[in-house]
């Protein structure tokens, strides 16, 4: 019950904050609120277009919801080491990129092509993550300074080759994919409706899994753990601090990669130069609302989700701006930082 009693309290604040914030503005909060789950495919909307219904509209909020929880695992992992990994969202970039580039655009078959695409983007996250890592082991270099260092060199380099080799003049994206590559199955037909598929969120489960039992039930999980509470009674007690860190930042960034080839093969079919994908970023309150667990981030990317998904049918049904989202996510953020700060500080007495 205590650890979820924060993340709880948090939630309620920010919802009673949005409450007042949309009462202020003269609109109706639970109207909005239910047009946020409408939105999301958890209520039934009034009407649907041809081929739709709210299951449909589910499926699309899970295609949604499968980067964000890859991308909460990210940083749970980093903050378990005692590491703030702010590069998510170029590590996510970067794998988006190489997979898109190298099976994206290939003549590779599904069966082929989409195993591929998970791989790559393991192997290119995990590959970022671990140069942050060695910078702070071998040089000491604060993560955070190398993260965002990084997040500005893969933003203007993946931008520079799309605008130069992969650009579509029409949209000003990349070139869409091809279908075979993508990890979301669009538009198939079952029993009259049009459904996507989203395959990403089949691996996201079972990705949730495996993060919980390496982390509660594994000796790499207890050495990221000591080393995250206390490096120098880590290296007392024998374990390669250093080493432990660049390992937890691999994982790290391949818990990213996972969530740029979900988010950029996936949910979207192309990408935007000079963007950051904001997941990146917002996974850092999804995992602190999670109280920093593999559990815990799915089920708090699950109601971040709802509010971001939810928020443009909650603006042009309630007409209710869709910032308020945007406002009641980071109301989340400040409140679970604040709780998680007293938590430590009751600890430490």
């Amino acid at each position: 019950m205590k650890k979820i009693k924060i993340p709880l309290i948090s939630l309620g604040l920010s919802l009673i904050t949005g409450i007042i914030v949309i009462l202020l503005i003269g609109k109706n909060p639970l109207t909005a609120y239910q047009n946020l789950l409408q939105g999301s495919g958890l209520l039934p909307k009034p009407s649907y277009a041809g081929y739709k219904n709210m299951f449909t509209d589910f499926m699309v909020f899970l295609n949604t919801l499968t980067p964000m929880v890859f991308a909460a695992l990210s940083v749970v992992v980093a903050f378990k080491a005692g590491l703030f990994n702010i590069g998510v969202s170029s590590q996510m970039l970067f794998a988006g990129f190489i997979a898109t580039i190298t099976i994206g655009y290939s003549p590779l078959n599904g069966f082929i092509a989409k195993p591929l695409v998970i791989i790559i983007g393991i192997m290119a996250g995990a590959l970022l993550g671990a140069l942050i890592g060695f910078l702070k082991y071998k040089f000491n270099i604060n993560e955070v300074v190398s993260s965002i260092m990084l997040n500005y060199i893969v933003q203007y380099t993946t931008s520079f080759f799309i605008n130069t080799k992969y650009i579509d003049v029409v949209s000003r994206q990349s070139k869409n994919i091809s279908p075979d590559a993508s990890l979301t199955l669009k538009n198939i037909e079952i029993a009259g409706l049009k459904i996507d598929i989203p395959l990403g969120f089949v691996v996201a489960i079972i990705v949730v899994i495996i993060i919980k039992i390496i982390i509660n039930n594994t000796k790499f999980g207890y050495e990221i753990e000591a080393v995250g509470k206390n490096k120098e009674a880590s290296t007392y007690a024998g374990i390669n601090v250093g080493i432990t860190l660049v390992k937890a930042m691999l994982l790290s960034g391949a818990l990213a990669g996972l969530a740029g080839v979900t988010y950029y093969l996936g949910l979207n079919l192309s990408i935007q130069p000079r963007t950051l994908p904001t997941i990146g970023f917002d996974a850092i309150a999804v995992a602190l609302f999670g109280n920093l667990s593999a559990i815990g981030s799915f089920i708090a990317s699950f109601i971040i989700t709802i509010i971001t998904k939810g928020s443009a049918y909650m603006s042009s049904i309630s007409k209710v701006p869709a910032e308020i989202a945007s406002i009641i996510i980071a109301l989340i953020l400040v409140f679970s930082a604040c709780g998680a700060y007293i938590k430590l500080k009751k600890g430490a007495k």
